[in-house]
């Protein structure tokens, strides 16, 4: 019957799978009561559950397009999660408040970093990776990052995941590259969700298309890095401490123009306590390699922001990088501060930060067309 009820999902219209997303992820009994027919429901206590684990969900399903949600049941799961098929794939936390992150009920969280030569790259550190394979998840090193082949397959075209929360729980300072999301080659939202490590919470790999909606996302060193495309809205950044910046990204050549970068809007960014001491400490970002772009734009600073904003990397920034804020506000803003870095801290005019003010404007499929219609603009 499981079988079945699979396929039948898959044949569901995109719409039809997501309509009355809240129902099914209300607390119930029995626990798909308000949900599309073929939802998989997991659960680690709930006998009822097809599956007590969200890879196992995962693994049941066809590596096709076809669409396919999984409720994820209250509670905590210790496992990494990768998706790898390329249909649309929606994970569903189980909330009562299906408009905020501060009631989730499923936390998912692995505990694993680069420490001691024991990984040879960031990757297999991740609790949740989407990518179609491991070269299109790997970071790799020097300044263009590990090669992917051109033919190498695009991943999963539409995943969304709501109401959940990733950790990576392997230490509580940045004792090594500890990932909480890895995803490359895929697009991917991220819907009132929060993310936890320290070091290299997120990253978003050669040509990732990632948006982050009403999100927590906290860290310590470099913790929104990558190569692709991360738009993050009104969402929170918490800083655990102080270390490198904030954001890090490296661009790419292409052969045509690309947007690739991380862009904060409407958003806040905040120290965890203010007991840590880090006012004036904090760097908003440094260039991975001197095709950085990160913007942040509308976005409230606290007191945590170094003066100048963003910092220089091995002297990395130069003609290509832009390290850039639009209408910053708050104690963390300081325009005298910025204007003293000689353009390294850019501030943007309003004509200059258009063409990057909105996802429709920066998401980009492998060809460089314009790409976004996975976003859900209304979740």
């Amino acid at each position: 019957m499981l079988a079945l009820s699979i396929l039948l999902c898959g044949l569901l219209p995109l719409a039809q799978a997501l309509s009355g997303r809240a129902a099914c992820q209300k607390p119930t009994k029995p626990a798909l009561k308000g949900c599309a027919h073929g939802t998989i429901y997991v659960s680690p206590t709930d006998p009822s559950a097809h599956f007590t684990s969200i890879q196992s969900a995962v693994l049941s399903l066809p590596n096709d397009h076809s669409s396919h949600t999984i409720l994820v049941g209250a509670g905590l799961y210790s496992e990494q999660v990768n998706i790898t098929r390329p249909g649309p794939l929606y994970l569903l936390g189980q909330t009562s408040y299906s408009k905020s992150n501060t009631h989730n009920l499923a936390s998912v969280q692995h505990a694993d970093a680069v420490v001691n030569g024991n990984h040879w790259d960031n990757a297999f550190t991740s609790t949740l990776t989407i990518a179609p394979n491991l070269n299109a998840s790997l970071t790799g090193s020097g300044p263009t990052g590990w090669p992917v082949l051109p033919d190498n397959p695009f991943g999963n075209t539409n995943f969304r995941a709501y109401n959940l929360n990733w950790a990576n729980v392997y230490a509580d300072y940045a004792a090594g590259q500890s990932l909480a999301l890895s995803m490359g080659y895929a697009n991917a939202g991220f819907y009132y969700n929060r993310f936890t490590s320290y070091q290299d919470t997120i990253f978003v790999g050669k040509l990732g298309n990632a948006y982050f909606y009403r999100n927590d996302i906290a860290g310590t060193v470099d913790f929104l890095y990558g190569f692709g495309t991360a738009f993050i809205a009104q969402t929170s950044l918490t800083l655990k401490n102080c270390g490198g910046g904030i954001t890090a990204w490296k661009g790419a050549n292409t052969t045509y123009e690309n947007t690739f970068g991380v862009y904060i809007a409407d958003s806040t960014v905040k120290a965890e306590n203010k007991s840590m001491g880090i006012e004036g400490k904090c760097y908003l970002g440094r260039p991975w390699n001197g095709q950085h772009r990160s913007i942040f734009m509308n976005t409230y600073l606290d007191d945590s922001i170094q003066p100048a904003g963003y910092v220089n990397w091995i002297d990395r920034w130069g003609i290509n990088t832009t390290m850039a804020e639009y209408k910053s506000y708050g104690p963390g803003w300081n325009q005298t501060g910025r204007e003293a870095t000689n353009g390294l801290s850019e501030i943007m005019t309003k004509e200059e930060v258009s063409k990057y003010d909105s996802p429709r404007k920066v998401f980009q499929n492998p060809k460089g067309k314009k790409d976004f219609g996975w976003v859900d603009w209304d979740p």
